[in-house]
C-alpha cells in the first residue's frame, strides 16, 4: 500500500485550511497514494475562541468536504484531526477520522492524551478547553489494520503497544508537534515507536507558526516497522509518500520476533503499586 502524509501551516483561517489541505490530498492520489494522512486540527487551529469558532459536528462542512474528496479520488483519508463540537458538552474533542473511499466514516478516534504543559516559556492547556477520549481505535484499511494516535500520544509507548498486539500493522499520527521539543524528541519518538511494535508510522505534522504565536516543527514522515526513515518533509507545505512493504514486515516480525516474545504475566502491576497509585 502506498501511504502519504501531508503536512500543513494551519491557522485560524478555515477556508486557507481546507483549499491546502484539498490540493495536497490530490497532489498525494496523482503521485499513487491509496493511504493519505492530514495533520492534527487541519481545518482550524488557533486560540480557544479560534477553536471554539471553528468547532464542528462529524456531520459538519469539514468531514462532509473530505468525505466527497475521499470518494472521489477513491482513496483512505485519515482526516487528521478536527476540532468537534459534541451536542451537549461544554469542551471540545480533538478528533481524527479515517474515511473510506465510499465517503463513509469507518473509524473515529478521540485524543486520549491532552498537552497541559509548559514548555519554552508558553504554556499549553488542553484540557481547559478539550475532553480526553477513552477509547483505543483501529480501522480497517482494506485489509490493513491502522491505529489511530494523535501528537501527544506519541510519548505514551503503551497505547502503541496495545494497539500492535491488538493487531495493528502500521500507526496513523496527525500532529502539531511544538518546535521546541521536536528538535530533540520528534524522529526519536517516532522511529522508536515503529521500531518497539514493528509497524509503520505515518507522521503527519503542522509545520510554523499559528496563532497565538505557537510553532510547530513539520518534519512529517513515514518510517518501516524496522526504524527506517522512508520519506521525510522540508519545511514547508507539501506530502511524502512510501510504499508500505508487508511482507517485508512480516519478514522482520518472523526474523525479530519481539511481540512474540512478550511475556504478560511478568508485567502485572504489584498490589501495593496499585494501591499507592488509588487503584
Amino acid at each position: 500500500m502506498r501511504a502519504a502524509a501531508v503536512q500543513l501551516n494551519s491557522t485560524e483561517d478555515k477556508d486557507r485550511n481546507l483549499e491546502a489541505a484539498v490540493r495536497l490530498t490530490r497532489g498525494a492520489a496523482e503521485s499513487g497514494a491509496e493511504l493519505v494522512v492530514l495533520p492534527e486540527k487541519f481545518n482550524v487551529i488557533g486560540t480557544e475562541q479560534h477553536l471554539r469558532a471553528g468547532a464542528e459536528p462529524l456531520d459538519g462542512p469539514t468531514l462532509r468536504i473530505m468525505s466527497g474528496l475521499a470518494q472521489e479520488l477513491g482513496v483512505w483519508l485519515v482526516a487528521g484531526s478536527i476540532v468537534e463540537g459534541v451536542d451537549g458538552e461544554q469542551k471540545l474533542r480533538n478528533t481524527s477520522v479515517a474515511i473510506g473511499p465510499d465517503g463513509e466514516h469507518h473509524a473515529v478516534y478521540r485524543k486520549i492524551h491532552m498537552f497541559d504543559v509548559e514548555l519554552g516559556g508558553v504554556v499549553y492547556r488542553e484540557s481547559d478547553t478539550e475532553a480526553p477520549g477513552d477509547e483505543i481505535v483501529i480501522a480497517d484499511v482494506e485489509g490493513l489494520p491502522l491505529g489511530l494516535t494523535i501528537c501527544y500520544d506519541l510519548r505514551f509507548p503503551e497505547l502503541f503497544r496495545i494497539l500492535a498486539v491488538r493487531g495493528a500493522r502500521a500507526v496513523a499520527l496527525p500532529a502539531a508537534f511544538t518546535l521546541h521539543t521536536g528538535r530533540d524528541h520528534w524522529e526519536v519518538l517516532v522511529r522508536a515507536r515503529a521500531i518497539e511494535n514493528q509497524v509503520f508510522v505515518i507522521a503527519a505534522g503542522q509545520i510554523g507558526v499559528h496563532p497565538p504565536g505557537h510553532e510547530s516543527y513539520g518534519r512529517s514522515m513515514i518510517v518501516d516497522p524496522w526504524g527506517v526513515t522512508l520519506a521525510v518533509a522540508p519545511d514547508s507545505e507539501c506530502f511524502v509518500i512510501a510504499d508500505l512493504d508487508l511482507t517485508a514486515q512480516d519478514r522482520i516480525r518472523e526474523q525479530l520476533p519481539s511481540l512474540a516474545h512478550r511475556r504478560p504475566e511478568a508485567y502485572a502491576w504489584p498490589a501495593a503499586v496499585l494501591e499507592a497509585a488509588g487503584r
